[in-house]
């Protein structure tokens, strides 16, 4: 089988297994106590240039996003995301779990716009009940967005100022963000993104980690006892050097920005691919996740061949798939899937 499933289909980077190997041996202190975690650490703050970020190091990103969001709201606050934001419809209503409602706002690419988190904060604060409701407390954003999309950085200044003029915190999930960052089409770098959000998080799942993410807290705002809190929910490894060494390997000699370049260089080609045969975009990202759309009778064949993702129904007749390239992709995917989109249109 061709997979373009996903992200996170294959192990680990090669060179993350050749540094888990080299130090397996070496008995280290646990929950992320360890010289490995403390190294990536100091070298995450260097490539964010932000010497006093508190970084923290979490198992995945549902629980990533659950345990910063809940630790950071009160109990009375919810989260501000977009109606399509991962929060709000693929983590199971992990935000709900833990007493906190999603507040789904319009978007249009999956972004959200400054202007219309302004108009209903506002809105919000002058209906004279809003005592009874709940409360916007955070904004969440993903930047790469559930359809590869990107913000610019006029976008993102404008959303902070607005999270500013509230003080309430912009929380940035970045389970892609290496993606992002490497796009042909971004403004956007790891230091404006610590410059303008309150926290964020940096993905190694799906971007050449067994498993991982990085919490970035910018502004000496990281939630008191938050090792706790981490461990509360499930979200804490006893085996923190597992954590700790793949984030050190990402985050030498570049490794996290050319695997990421990497997976970019491939969803260009596989738009010419895409291009070539005549399929349609739903609409063109330009990061590694690409939607396009197809005749349902079609899909089933396809799948024989090739590993995608169902992305939401189009029409009666069409469904919107999506195709993912990662640091695993190779020039030899490309060619087999021209091959099988070949026999597609025939």
């Amino acid at each position: 089988m061709i997979s373009f499933e996903n992200d996170y289909n294959t192990g680990a980077h090669p060179q993350i297994l050749a540094r888990l190997a080299e130090t397996n041996l070496e008995p280290l202190t646990g929950y992320g106590a360890d010289h490995f975690c403390e190294s990536a650490k100091n070298k995450i703050r260097e490539a964010c240039g932000c010497p006093d970020a508190e970084v923290e190091f979490l198992v995945g990103g549902t629980q990533t996003n659950a345990a910063v969001i809940s630790t950071m709201l009160k109990d009375y606050e919810g989260v501000i995301a977009a109606d399509t934001g991962h929060v709000n419809v693929h983590e199971a209503g992990a935000i709900e779990y833990t007493g906190h409602k999603v507040l789904a706002l319009p978007q249009k690419e999956g972004k959200l716009s400054a202007a219309d988190l302004s108009s209903y904060i506002a809105g919000f604060y002058a209906d004279e009940t809003y005592e009874h409701m709940v409360f916007p407390g955070m904004v969440y954003i993903s930047h790469p967005t559930e359809y590869g999309t990107l913000y610019t950085k006029a976008e993102l200044e404008a959303l902070a100022e607005v999270c500013r003029s509230r003080s309430i915190p912009l929380f940035l999930d970045g389970a892609r963000l290496g993606y992002g960052l490497m796009s042909r089409h971004t403004d956007v770098t790891l230091q404006d993104i610590a410059r303008l959000c309150d926290v964020f998080y940096i993905g190694g799942t799906k971007v050449g980690a067994l498993c991982g993410e990085a919490v970035v807290f910018t502004k000496q705002n990281r939630p008191p006892h938050f090792i706790n809190s981490i461990k509360k929910r499930g979200a804490l490894l006893a085996k923190g050097r597992l954590l700790g060494i793949q984030f050190d390997t990402l985050f030498t000699d570049n490794l996290y920005f050319e695997i990421s370049r990497h997976a970019i260089n491939m969803a260009e080609g596989l738009k010419k691919v895409l291009e070539g045969r005549q399929i349609e975009f739903y609409l063109k990202s330009p990061t590694n996740q690409q939607f396009v759309i197809l005749e349902n009778e079609r899909i089933s064949e396809l799948k024989k061949d090739v590993m995608f993702s169902f992305w939401e129904k189009y029409d009666e007749n069409h469904t919107v798939i999506r195709f993912v390239t990662s640091w695993a992709t190779a020039e030899e995917d490309l060619a087999a899937l021209d091959r099988a989109l070949e026999e597609y249109s025939s």
